[in-house]
């Protein structure tokens, strides 16, 4: 069975962690099966991405299950847990790496790699429902799976080293107030706002978004000259394309531009 499912349509590939039984956590087959879907996206006509679990869980993080089985068998191999941490980072990575836009539904909880998981996408959509945790600590376990490149990039280093140390599980209002979901709706609403917002990226300028999202992912690394140069060069390529063209034409005739992502 795949327990993750890709669907594109619309302009928007819908990836599904689909594990409710064990909370969508990042086993191997899902870790395997998002990194597989996210292949498959880059080679899909898609103009944006959403990350969504199967049933109450986002995401439970890694495979729990598998280190009660390391430990009862007296298996505590260093490569066996190399290779399973691995694994689940390659998951997170492949949707951090995705050169579209990137939105995570997130409806419950995302724990551990899992909240990594949700803030590797671009935008995250909440519903009052969910909850995020960095709790490692939990486990006895460090931080993995990009969360100590992710977190401080969205709540500052020392408030990232509180939620680590306590391992804080966030209700919904919480985690949007530091940043890490963008927007929160109510649950009876959420799929609706969802789709809103999904179309609205869907149909907007893909490429131009495409460059504005590496730019901005850079941003940080570069001096202003440097961001302004990057700018300048992306913004040349973007003046050349069909969709700047219809995006001026609708300006003057004051409609709204339909958007073909070229």
């Amino acid at each position: 069975m795949d327990r993750v499912s890709l669907d594109a349509s619309d302009g928007v590939a819908r990836v599904t962690l689909d594990n409710p039984d064990l909370r969508n956590a990042l086993t191997e087959d899902v870790a395997d099966g998002l990194v597989d879907a996210m292949e498959r996206v880059a080679e899909s006509d898609a103009r944006c991405v959403v990350v969504a679990g199967n049933g109450p869980a986002f995401c439970a993080g890694g495979d729990v299950n598998a280190m009660v089985d390391g430990i009862e068998d007296d298996r505590r191999d260093p490569a066996d847990a190399r290779a399973a941490v691995e694994r689940t980072a390659s998951a997170v990575t492949a949707v951090a790496g995705c050169e579209l836009p990137t939105v995570a539904a997130v409806e419950g909880p995302a724990y551990g790699a899992g909240g990594a998981l949700a803030i590797a996408c671009d935008v995250v959509l909440a519903s009052d429902a969910a909850r995020i945790s960095f709790g490692f600590r939990r486990l006895g376990l460090v931080v993995d799976s990009g969360t100590s490149y992710l977190l401080p990039r969205i709540v500052g280093e020392s408030t990232a080293k509180e939620l680590v140390f306590t391992g804080d599980m966030l209700d919904a209002p919480e985690a949007e107030a530091l940043g890490l979901f963008n927007r929160v709706y109510p649950a009876e609403t959420f799929d609706e706002e969802l789709e809103a917002f999904l179309e609205e990226v869907a149909t907007g300028p893909t490429r131009a978004l495409v460059a504005s999202k590496r730019l901005l992912e850079a941003g940080h690394q570069r001096s202003l000259p440097d961001a302004v140069r990057a700018e300048t060069d992306a913004q040349v390529e973007a003046a050349q394309t069909a969709d700047h063209t219809e995006g001026v034409h609708a300006f003057v005739e004051k409609r709204e531009p339909e958007f073909e992502g070229e």
